[in-house]
């Protein structure tokens, strides 16, 4: 009986370069821990907000939790949140200091923003956005002190300067906009340039930042990308990695040609994958199971083989 159980185990999907899926941790999806984003601290820790309960962790490479901080939520549970109904906390960014920026979506003219989490320290709203905004990936430009925030149901990005104030629109415009549900997602600032997806246009697009700071025209990078949430790039190269959402895949895509190959499925233990990081040859996916029936969230690491030429 035992080899016959064996078999009945899913086969694994994974497709290189991605090999020997695991699942690191498994969350609790009635108490709102639905992993959503994540940054790799330098010693190979990652960031983690868990979504709905509103909550910032650090999981070690060995899948050990610890709570780092609660954001306080609002009493309705967010109910006039955009396009969800409901309140969760979003985008995550690092400064080399360990504090953590982090957006949150609360459909609350008091809540809603970029909150900055100081480890031991208090927790403050430094940016404010009205309710009707969806702040979802967040990308920090160090040199410049400025950071970029995808706004998911308004089709903009906002800048601001990490010390906090008020945000400027520095994108707009039809290629950013929702078409059902959230546009503009995931941001990535790489090679002097900001990276975007819109999930509802299934695109990952290149957005150059000129002399002058402002944002030149869109450049469309790729699409065919249902539900393109966040996504990580293959060290310094143009290749991204990026997470689908409803599609329950993870894609290895290729903006010099557009194209792009599934590396993990749901086969692998995706659970509806909303980003993913890259630190050294480890990938981990985080899936929230927003979409998922019956899903349970978790994060998922493989080994990933960088090639090595270029």
């Amino acid at each position: 009986m035992a080899a016959l159980s064996l078999t009945t185990q899913p086969a694994s999907a994974a497709a290189f370069p991605a090999s020997h899926p695991r699942v690191l941790v498994e969350y609790d999806l009635a108490s709102g821990q639905q992993p959503e984003n994540v940054v790799v601290t330098p010693n190979g820790k990652l960031n983690i907000v868990l979504s709905r309960s509103a909550q910032l962790e650090e999981v070690t490479p060995g899948g050990h939790r610890r709570l780092l901080a609660s954001l306080p939520q609002p009493a309705d549970g967010g109910v006039n949140t955009p396009a969800l109904g409901y309140s969760l906390a979003t985008g995550l960014v690092r400064t080399d200091d360990g504090t953590l920026y982090v957006g949150y979506a609360a459909g609350d003219g008091s809540l809603t923003g970029i909150w900055r989490i100081r480890l031991g320290g208090k927790h403050q709203r430094i940016i404010a956005l009205s309710a009707a905004s969806f702040p979802n990936g967040m990308a920090l430009d160090e040199r410049t002190g400025r950071l970029y925030i995808a706004d998911s149901t308004r089709g903009v990005i906002w800048r601001a300067p990490i010390t906090g104030g008020t945000p400027t629109v520095w994108a707009s415009g039809t290629v950013y906009e929702p078409m059902s549900l959230l546009g503009v997602n995931g941001v990535k600032l790489h090679n002097g340039a900001v990276w975007v997806s819109n999930s509802d246009q299934a695109a990952l697009l290149r957005v150059p930042v000129k002399p002058d700071g402002s944002a030149a025209a869109a450049q469309t990078q790729a699409t065919g990308l249902p539900l393109l949430d966040d996504f990580a790039f293959v060290g310094r190269t143009d290749d991204v990695i990026g997470a689908m959402d409803v599609a329950d895949e993870v894609a290895l895509i290729h903006p010099e040609d557009g194209s792009h190959s599934i590396i993990l499925t749901g086969d692998d233990g995706l659970q509806g994958p909303t980003s993913v990081a890259l630190h050294g040859n480890r990938l981990y996916v985080l899936s929230a199971s927003f979409v998922l029936e019956h899903g349970k969230p978790n994060i998922v690491t493989a080994d990933f083989h960088r090639s090595h030429h270029h």
